[in-house]
C-alpha cells in the first residue's frame, strides 16, 4: 500500500501536469505566436468587407501559415477596411499578389489567403495590395437566392 506522502506526490504531480495541459491548450486556441518570433514585414490591404475577419487571424497562401493579421481598422477617405498584414520575412510575394478574405473549417475561422502573381518586383514594408477580394457574407447570397426565385416568372400549366 502506498503512503500518504506518496499519495500526495503523484496527486499534485497530476494536478500540475493537467494545469500545464489547458495552459497550452489555451494558448493553441487563442492563436499565440510566441514570445520571440520570426522577423516580419508589414502589407496593407483595402477590402470592401471584412466579414467576421480577427486580428491575430491566420495569412495563408497554398495552404501554408506565411503571417497574421496585425490590425484592422476603418479607412475614413475610402471607407473600406484597412488589413494590415505581418508577413515572414523568409517569404517574399510578388507586388500583383492577390489577397482573399476566406472561410476554413466547421467553425467558419476566417483567414486571409494570398495567391502570388508573377511580378518581378516584390511587396516591401508598407506596401499595399492592389488587388483584394472581400468576404462572402452567407446573408447576402442567401437573401440573392431568395429574391430570384421571387422574380422568376411561374411556370404555370397551360390548358
Amino acid at each position: 500500500m502506498m503512503s500518504r506522502k506518496t499519495l500526495d506526490l503523484w496527486v499534485g504531480l497530476f494536478v500540475v501536469l493537467g494545469f500545464g495541459a489547458l495552459v497550452f491548450l489555451a494558448l493553441k486556441v487563442g492563436n499565440f505566436s510566441g514570445l520571440g518570433g520570426n522577423a516580419t514585414y508589414s502589407i496593407e490591404a483595402p477590402f470592401d468587407n471584412i466579414g467576421g475577419l480577427k486580428v491575430k487571424a491566420p495569412v495563408k497562401s497554398a495552404g501554408v501559415l506565411v503571417g497574421r493579421v496585425a490590425d484592422i481598422r476603418f479607412d475614413e477617405k475610402s471607407f473600406r477596411a484597412m488589413v494590415r498584414l505581418d508577413i515572414d520575412s523568409r517569404y517574399e510575394f510578388p507586388r500583383d499578389t492577390i489577397a482573399t478574405i476566406l472561410t476554413s473549417g466547421l467553425l467558419g475561422e476566417q483567414y486571409v489567403g494570398l495567391e502570388p502573381g508573377a511580378d518581378e518586383a516584390v511587396f516591401k514594408n508598407g506596401d499595399r495590395v492592389q488587388i483584394t477580394q472581400s468576404a462572402v457574407v452567407l446573408e447576402k447570397l442567401i437573401g440573392q437566392f431568395l429574391f430570384n426565385r421571387a422574380a422568376e416568372p411561374s411556370a404555370e400549366p397551360q390548358k
